[in-house]
């Protein structure tokens, strides 16, 4: 005789369980999106039948929240790793999180607190640029600072207000 798992369905109820334990105890000691879950259990070899019913699990009970999972990641690479609005929306793209989940997440950082954040940069690498030519001076800094993420029009904008020696 065949065992069934608690949806009534053919399986082995125990291997259900221990794959939701070791997903939830994954989720316990760092925050995940539901898509890097949904990679693991696969990684894991995990029955597709059951991934979604383990991720239902997991969102109910708390252990899984895309939208915490967005404004974490956001104030942490905003503040520590000094990224911009575009580079973390990108990254957050690519961790599955949707648009209206990033947008709102976004709107957690405190815009002057970007702006200068943005300003230190452009004067950090101001100091750095050994060249004198000032448009040399400028595409640099604006290479540097865009890649982190920054707007260009906001780039700009402190440029102009900080003409550069």
């Amino acid at each position: 005789m065949t065992k069934t798992d608690s949806s009534g369905q053919p399986g082995n109820t125990d291997g259900f369980k221990q794959a939701l334990q070791r997903a939830a105890s994954l989720c316990s000691r760092k925050e995940h999106s539901s898509v890097e879950i949904r990679a693991k259990l696969k990684a894991w070899n995990v029955p597709e039948s059951w991934i979604e019913r383990i991720l239902d699990r997991l969102i109910q009970e708390k252990f899984v929240d895309d939208k915490r999972y967005a404004s974490l990641f956001v104030r942490e690479k905003f503040r520590l790793n000094q990224w911009g609005r575009v580079k973390i929306a990108h990254q957050l793209r690519q961790h599955g999180i949707g648009e209206e989940t990033i947008q709102d997440a976004l709107q957690e950082i405190d815009e002057d607190a970007y702006t200068q954040t943005c300003a230190t940069l452009i004067r950090s690498k101001s100091v750095a640029i050994k060249d004198k030519n000032p448009f040399v001076r400028k595409g640099k800094i604006l290479r540097y600072v865009s890649g982190k993420g920054f707007e260009t029009d906001l780039i700009y904008r402190i440029l102009n207000m900080n003409e550069l020696d």
